[in-house]
C-alpha cells in the first residue's frame, strides 16, 4: 500500500513509509514487532505540498515532472538543498526511522532545467549515503540503475520500482552479489495499492 490508510497488519521484516505523513507513534509500534521502519522522502525533487516546502529557493526548482503534479526537479549542486536533505534525515533519525529512502536521485538523467552532469549525480548520491551513515541511518538507493556500480558501496540496500514493467530487475544484482537487500515496487493501476 503506497497511498492511503497505512495497513499495519502485514507479517513482514521492513516498512518503508512517508517521514512526514506517518506519526512517530507508529513507527514505535512497527518497531516494537521487530519490524525495521524506512522512511521516505524525495531528496531530488521539490514538493509543493511538503512541510519543509518555504525553504526551497526558486533558482534550485527546476522542470516539472509530467506525471507529478506539484512535483519538479531541483538543483542538486546547491548546498541549499543539501541543508534541507540532511534536515530530512535528522527528522528521520529524530521520528526513530532505522534507515531512509531518498526517492528521485536520477535528475541528472531526466529534463530538470538544469545541466546537470553524471559526475553531479554521483556526487549528491554519494552525498545522501554519507549524511545518512552519519547518523546511524541505513540508505536505500533509487532510481539511478546507471550508476548502480559505482553507488553500491556507499548504500545498504536498493529500492527498485517497475523493474517487472521494464524489464531491469537484473541491473540491481549488484546489490544482492553483496547480501544487500533490494526491494521492489510494481504499481498497479489503482493508486492505492
Amino acid at each position: 500500500m503506497l497511498s492511503g490508510t497505512l495497513d499495519l497488519s502485514y507479517d513482514v521484516n521492513a516498512y518503508d513509509i512517508d517521514i512526514f505523513d506517518t506519526p512517530n507513534t507508529t513507527i514505535a509500534e512497527l518497531q516494537q514487532r521487530g519490524i525495521k521502519v524506512i522512511c521516505y522522502f524525495s531528496a531530488g525533487t521539490y514538493e509543493d505540498w511538503r512541510t519543509d516546502k518555504d525553504r526551497y529557493a526558486s533558482d534550485i526548482i527546476g522542470t516539472s515532472l509530467d506525471e507529478w503534479e506539484g512535483e519538479s526537479w531541483v538543483d542538486i549542486r546547491s548546498s541549499a538543498l543539501r541543508e534541507i536533505i540532511s534536515d530530512r534525515m535528522k527528522l528521520a533519525q529524530a521520528k526513530g526511522c532505522d534507515g531512509v529512502d531518498p526517492d528521485n536521485v536520477d535528475g541528472a538523467f531526466n529534463d530538470n532545467g538544469f545541466d546537470l552532469t553524471a559526475d553531479d549525480q554521483l556526487d549528491f548520491n554519494i552525498f545522501l549515503a554519507s549524511t545518512a551513515h552519519d547518523l546511524d541511518l541505513t540508505v536505500g538507493l533509487k532510481n539511478d540503475l546507471d550508476q548502480i556500480k559505482d553507488l553500491v558501496s556507499h548504500f545498504d540496500f536498493a529500492v527498485n520500482e517497475q523493474c517487472v514493467q521494464y524489464d531491469e530487475c537484473d541491473v540491481v544484482v549488484p546489490f544482492i552479489d553483496q547480501d544487500k537487500p533490494v526491494f521492489g515496487i510494481e504499481y498497479s493501476g489503482d493508486k492505492t495499492s
